[in-house]
């Protein structure tokens, strides 16, 4: 089991800076995979601002959203609360 997302702030550049249940907090690089498939329509900086938690994860208003497996193995832990 993953810890959920509670929090996503989309930073510049194409990156998510996420808060998860357990106090860790991290950064994931979105850009490596704006070229493929539905996340292609993240590749506009405005809809990709559009992000927020769903659940236990991080979703767009666009219907794009990420497995929260995904979330945590991809993302840089930057600190523990």
């Amino acid at each position: 089991m993953y810890p959920s997302v509670v929090q996503v702030v989309a930073e510049k550049d194409f990156c998510l800076a996420i808060d998860f249940d357990n106090g860790e907090k991290g950064l994931l690089d979105m850009k490596p995979f704006l070229d493929f498939g539905v996340f292609q329509r993240l590749k506009d900086p405005v809809a990709f601002q559009r992000v927020k938690v769903s659940f236990d994860t991080v979703e767009w208003d666009s219907g794009v959203d990420l497995d929260p497996e995904f979330v945590y193995r991809k993302c840089r832990i930057l600190a523990v609360q």
